[in-house]
């Protein structure tokens, strides 16, 4: 199975200053082109033995100090982060052709920072972040939905639910990012930015 792209490319000459400009362009494209949830993104993280692990979230906030996602801090990723702070973030926007890759540190939000984004989800998500203890094992389905009616009614629709001590923020602080445009014969334009003292140099990688 083979997808032909598009002939139009990415030049050096048209890359923004710094690449969260950048990838604040390509995301409004993204969600202009209307592709569904833009903001997904496939984090990998890693053992300290090396031991890779992969899942997709919802990227929630992105400014020039990184991209944020939340979840359960005793789930897999958030025990692999804790042990080795570093992780690759992966934009997959297929239908326009296109793919960010962010690589760097990880460090935690703030309590308030999470606090803040908790109080907008939806009720039923709230409980759920509270009800589940991501990555562990559960008996059965009909355990994890009665933790759930345990949870509704103990914080009915209208009240206020804290968020869990052990659910959070975790920030993704770039040491390079890469944007890669799909092009014709599959000599696709890689451009990475890459961190260095006072700035971002600009690569050009082959395809």
């Amino acid at each position: 199975m083979r997808a032909r792209y598009r002939d139009a490319g990415l030049d050096e000459k048209d890359l923004a200053a710094d690449p969260f400009e950048q990838f604040e362009r390509w995301f409004a494209e993204a969600v202009a082109g209307g592709l569904h949830e833009p903001n997904a993104m496939v984090v990998a993280t890693a053992t300290p033995g090396g031991r890779p692990s992969s899942r997709t979230v919802l990227l929630k906030q992105f400014d020039r100090r990184g991209f944020v996602f939340f979840t359960n801090y005793g789930s897999r990723k958030g025990q692999e982060i804790e042990a080795n702070p570093f992780a690759s973030l992966l934009f997959p926007w297929h239908p326009i052709a296109r793919q960010v890759i962010v690589s760097g540190s990880v460090e935690r939000t703030g309590r308030a920072e999470t606090a803040a984004y908790f109080r907008t989800r939806p009720h039923g998500s709230q409980l759920g972040a509270w009800a589940s203890e991501q990555s562990s094992t559960v008996a059965s389905r009909d355990r994890l939905d009665q933790m759930y009616a345990e949870l509704a009614e103990r914080y009915p629709e209208g009240e206020d639910v804290p968020a869990p001590p052990q659910w959070g923020g975790y920030r993704v602080v770039p040491e390079s990012l890469e944007f890669w445009q799909g092009r014709e014969n599959r000599l696709h334009d890689r451009l990475r930015y890459v961190r260095e003292a006072g700035g971002w140099a600009v690569e050009r990688l082959c395809p």
